[in-house]
């Protein structure tokens, strides 16, 4: 391999690449060319380092310095100063506040100061199409670690670190492996669950953009484990960055002897497919996803029987998702004893969020179980966009949670969060600045459920319908206080009697904001007021009736 004395690496992710990146990268190797410097300075693509909502950003190695955002004509000089001259371009290098690298404190590394880069630590720093680059990195060493250890070990291992699912249910990943691995069967499966379509949520996308290889290698382990032979990756059909990815990883891992027959020589054989599916939210819900891949109507099953035992075509089947599999590289080459120093008992392990809405900094961050939502939002988040002041916040998606001012020092692990009635859920963190409406935004949160309910059962498909007209009413002051009481019953139904987790979870958000909020909800009904300014009212008229 030709040794370099810098890398550059353009981060393309989705966002970044249509922002301009491919652009500069193209400019980069044209420039270095230029200055006769192709052969001392690689330039290589990269995943997202975090900045992709300022723009395009480069870094610079082995000096550890980041531009962002960077424009075409930016490229000349930094080259011309950086590369050639070896002096760091003060005025482009990203820093927090202002542009000034002599600063103490830098805003990556206050980004990165309470985060603990276990999934991540590749994403940003490796070119994601180089399977090379992955092994550089210690990629495989687990899959070759277990293939010396047996499947049983492995399995034991995975028990051992006590993983929960990553998400949303948080069940043990490992008690749910073994339940397919001692199910007999000629053959079993492995999916991936890579839909990902909770609104704000693309801490997936993230590891499959940047560190593809991971993922595979889960994949592969996970198979290992529990005596399946094939894998599928089910992904929803518009990331094609990840897919174009994942596919190169899968292909270059079979070239290897990864992927396929007689896996490193151990008589072991595994393969994966890539499922793309079409953007139906029910099909991130495990049964409806083996309903798609079998090529039904995306519906959920009635369970028991659960996957684990009967599952895809009626054979035992693991289904996890991406971030789940991507703990089991670094559990099995590290062991469960080093996997439980992060977090906190009975939540161990780093999380991933997506850090979105009236926050400084939004991206993928990688936190240890245990840490504050407080901590997250201010010393990662740099606190509440515009200086204003904080009116909530949604974790875990539009199924999720609404978590209160009050509520911020409440740590974030499984049983903590439990406490408030919130969990981590899909890893997403949606923070509210008090320019928000409560009203506008359960009447969002209603009309995504009303659009994604898959109409099997009566309480998710008339109950989303009616939840979206009622709160709509509301938002267009022509409600009464009766509706909010009509809501509470609406949502009590709905979690109660609805046949699968969309309609079970739909009304979350919306009953808190009822009890948390309920001052905003009377405002809109009694004073036809929104603080906001966000909801626009109706003239009152006789014929105008909710009932």
């Amino acid at each position: 391999m030709k040794l370099y004395r810098s890398h550059i690496l353009v981060a393309e992710d989705s966002k970044s690449l249509s922002k301009g990146a491919k652009e500069i990268e193209e400019l980069l190797t044209k420039e270095i060319r230029n200055l006769g410097l192709e052969n001392e300075v690689l330039v290589a693509p990269t995943g997202s380092l975090g900045f992709e909502d300022l723009g395009v950003a480069i870094a610079v190695y082995p000096d550890g310095v980041i531009y962002a955002p960077v424009k075409p004509s930016d490229i000349p000089y930094i080259v011309k100063e950086h590369l050639l001259k070896g002096r760091v371009v003060k005025e482009l290098a990203h820093e927090i506040g202002k542009r000034d690298v002599t600063l103490k404190e830098t805003r990556a590394e206050r980004v990165l100061s309470i985060q603990e880069r276990v999934l991540l630590k590749r994403v940003g720093v490796i070119n994601p199409e180089s399977i090379e680059e992955y092994i550089a990195e210690d990629g495989y060493m687990a899959l070759e670690k277990a293939i010396e250890n047996g499947p049983e070990w492995v399995l034991e291992e995975v028990k051992a670190s006590e993983l929960r699912g990553r998400g949303g249910a948080g069940f043990p990943t490992g008690k749910k492996w073994e339940f397919t691995a001692r199910a007999k069967s000629d053959l079993k499966y492995v999916i991936c669950n890579a839909d990902e379509g909770e609104p704000g949520t693309f801490k997936d996308r993230v590891i499959m953009e940047g560190d593809p290889n991971l993922l595979i290698e889960g994949m592969v382990l996970a198979g290992y484990a529990t005596g399946a032979n094939y894998g599928y990756i089910y992904i929803r059909g518009e990331y094609d960055l990840s897919i174009k990815r994942l596919q190169k990883a899968i292909e270059q891992a079979r070239s290897y002897g990864f992927l396929g027959e007689n896996i490193l020589g151990s008589g072991f054989n595994f393969d994966i497919e890539i499922k793309k599916g079409a953007g139906a939210y029910i099909c991130g819900e495990e049964t409806a996803l083996i309903e798609s891949i079998e090529g039904k109507r995306g519906e959920p099953r009635k369970k028991p029987p659960y996957p684990p035992t009967y599952g895809l075509w009626g054979k035992p089947t693991v289904i996890n998702n991406v971030e789940t599999l991507a703990n089991i590289p670094p559990i099995v080459v590290n062991g469960a004893e080093w996997f439980k120093k992060f977090g906190v008992p009975g939540s161990y392990g780093t999380k991933l969020f997506s850090l979105m809405g009236d926050v400084n900094y939004k991206g993928v961050i990688e936190i240890p179980f245990g840490e504050k939502l407080s901590s997250i939002i201010n010393d990662v988040g740099f606190g509440v966009k515009g200086g204003k002041k904080l009116k909530g916040v949604i974790l875990g998606g539009v199924s999720g949670s609404l978590i209160t001012p009050a509520e911020l020092d409440t740590p974030v692990d499984f049983n903590s969060l439990a406490k408030i009635e919130a969990g981590p859920g899909s890893g997403s963190i949606v923070v509210l600045s008090e320019d928000r409406c409560i009203v506008d935004i359960a009447k969002n949160i209603a009309y995504f459920f009303r659009h994604e309910s898959c109409g099997k059962c009566t309480p998710c498909r008339v109950g989303t319908e009616e939840m979206y007209k009622i709160i709509d009413y509301i938002s267009r002051g022509l409600g009464e206080e009766s509706d909010l009481t009509r809501l509470e019953k609406l949502s009590t139904s709905m979690k109660l009697t609805s046949f699968c987790g969309l309609g079970q979870t739909a009304p979350n958000i919306i009953a808190q904001s009822l009890v948390k909020y309920r001052d905003e909800w009377l405002e809109h009904i009694k004073e036809r007021k929104c603080k906001a300014n966000v909801c626009e009212f109706e003239e009152i008229t006789e014929e105008v009736s909710n009932e």
